[in-house]
């Protein structure tokens, strides 16, 4: 019961330090990995521990389905050469850094410094896009920042797993080091036919609470197949992921796709919260059992070790651009970072996640210096989210990149295209109902052209709005009096959400607060 309770209480925590984060306009990640630090060094705090095994099956699959689901592999090929840059060179450059001070300063052996190289090298483009999304960077370079998050971590996984079996069993990188680059290779056809079976066998799954247990018992269970049989469980999952976001449009009902991404939206948001902590309690004990000369050696590593992710990915992330400035071929067809102010903004976005601790939590508890890499893991997310994100607003307002207005124009031309579809289609009907719907269309095909708030409310929905909130009230009554049970009551309360959903601007579905509607009276509160 004791964990159990402490799950709720972290929880309830959690969600303070969101709402402490809309509040105050601070990083809302920055912040959970502090309270994650205060927290695990509490005096009552509990010792708790997680199976090696199942650290990367729990915290890594759900995450990589999440961003492949919003990587778009059309960006992926436009923005290839800066991601190449990024995803191999800085990956590669940070694990041999990393590598070279834990084996020289820190008394790792090279295996075990390889996989501490391998753990901290990949930034969280989660982290990032949770703070820039407030900021509106330019479009481009958010898509190569998860386009980099998504592709970087394949990378140092297969490092990772290379190094943490060359250090348990002593064996050489060689020996082991085909294989592992042929199970990767193969991973990539064996994501996509399972993503195909998938889709096969769920295609006649409409029942939006079975579909979501499906699509979790399918992510675990891609990832347990893959380490089954000796593939790469990250490469799989990735290639599965993207083959599942590009052939499921269209296919999955629309209250569905609202549960699925709700549900899939608080998921992550939990584990975020778990990992945190988790390494938190972790580091406690570890500090506490080491010998007080031992102690401050491995706090001395870490700091290291940070400095080092910093500064590897500020250098290269420079040089990327001054080389593509010399020469424009290496900035690809679309030069982002070639840009000085983009490249600055680049090289600071290096903050680390959830994959570092989770690495961090899988590695075997028999691996030589085993207490030193948690230790420098969460060193390097915890400084790196406080030092990079904290300081990223004042960085983004001192180098006043222009906002790229890219996603909003596609907005606007894709809705004005949908709305005169629509409108075509009911030209040969000239009933009272379809003059009344061309008109409410017309109206937002005139929202649709602007490029400000291309899906704002219009004045139909603002009506409809303010009519569905007297129907509420109404209803509530009828429900109070006992004119209505309360099967009934559910059943039309949950016909007024869809209604209101339909009528308020994508991604503002907060009742009766649209813009230029009265707040909610008392009377109308829920």
């Amino acid at each position: 019961m004791l964990l159990f309770e402490w799950i709720l209480a972290l929880l309830l925590g959690a969600v303070v330090l969101a709402g402490l984060a809309r509040r105050t306009g601070l990083p809302y990640p920055a912040l959970l990995a502090l309270a994650g630090a205060g927290v695990g060094f509490l005096p009552f705090a509990p010792e708790i521990r997680i199976a090696p095994d199942l650290a990367l099956a729990l915290f890594v699959a759900p995450v990589l389905l999440d961003a492949a689901f919003d990587t778009s592999p059309r960006d992926l090929r436009r923005y290839i050469v800066p991601l190449t840059s990024l995803v191999l060179a800085a990956t590669l450059l940070t694990t041999a850094a990393v590598a070279y001070i834990g084996w020289r300063f820190g008394g790792l052996t090279l295996a075990a410094a390889i996989a501490l190289g391998a753990i901290v090298a990949p930034p969280d483009a989660a982290a990032a896009t949770a703070i820039l999304n407030h900021l509106k960077p330019p479009r481009a370079l958010m898509l190569i920042l998860q386009g980099e998050g998504l592709l970087n971590d394949a990378i140092a996984l297969l490092i990772y797993r290379l190094a943490v079996v060359a250090a348990v069993t002593g064996a050489g990188f060689s020996s082991g080091a085909p294989w592992m680059v042929l199970a990767a290779l193969l991973s990539v056809p064996a994501g996509f036919v399972l993503a195909r079976l998938y889709l096969r066998a769920t295609i006649s799954v409409r029942d939006p609470a079975s579909a979501t247990v499906l699509q979790f018992v399918s992510t675990f269970g891609v990832w347990l197949l893959a380490e089954r049989v000796g593939l790469s469980a990250i490469v799989t999952m990735v290639a599965y992921a993207m083959t599942l976001a590009q052939s499921d449009v269209g296919r999955m009902p629309a209250r569905t796709r609202v549960s699925s991404y709700s549900v899939w939206e608080t998921v992550v948001f939990v584990l975020n919260v778990l990992a945190f902590v988790l390494m938190g309690l972790q580091a406690r004990p570890i500090l506490m059992r080491l010998p007080s000369a031992e102690r401050i050696d491995a706090l001395v590593l870490a700091g290291w070790v940070l400095l080092t992710v910093i500064l590897v990915r500020v250098l290269w992330v420079m040089l990327h651009h001054v080389a593509s400035r010399l020469y424009p071929r290496l900035g690809g067809k679309e030069p982002v970072i070639s840009d000085r102010k983009s490249s600055v903004l680049v090289s600071w976005c290096g903050m680390r996640g959830l994959v570092t601790l989770a690495t961090a939590f899988a590695l075997p508890a028999d691996i030589a210096g085993r207490d030193h890499i948690v230790l420098s893991a969460f060193a390097v997310v915890l400084g790196t989210l406080v030092l990079q994100g904290l300081s990223l607003k004042p960085l983004m307002r001192a180098l006043r990149l222009d906002e790229d207005h890219g996603a909003r124009h596609d907005i606007s031309l894709g809705r004005q295209r949908m709305i005169r579809a629509a409108i075509d289609s009911l030209k040969q009907d000239g009933s009272v109902e379809a003059t009344a719907l061309r008109t409410q269309y017309e109206d937002d095909a005139e929202i649709a052209k602007s490029l400000e708030q291309p899906q704002g409310a219009s004045r139909y929905d603002r009506l409809r709005l303010t009519a569905i909130g007297a129907a509420r009230v109404s209803l509530r009554e009828l429900w109070k009096t006992g004119a209505i049970g309360d099967d009934a009551f559910r059943l039309l309360q949950e016909e007024l959400d869809w209604s209101e959903l339909d009528a308020a601007p994508a991604g503002h579905f907060q009742p009766l607060s649209i813009e230029g509607l009265h707040p909610a009276g008392p009377q109308d509160a829920a």
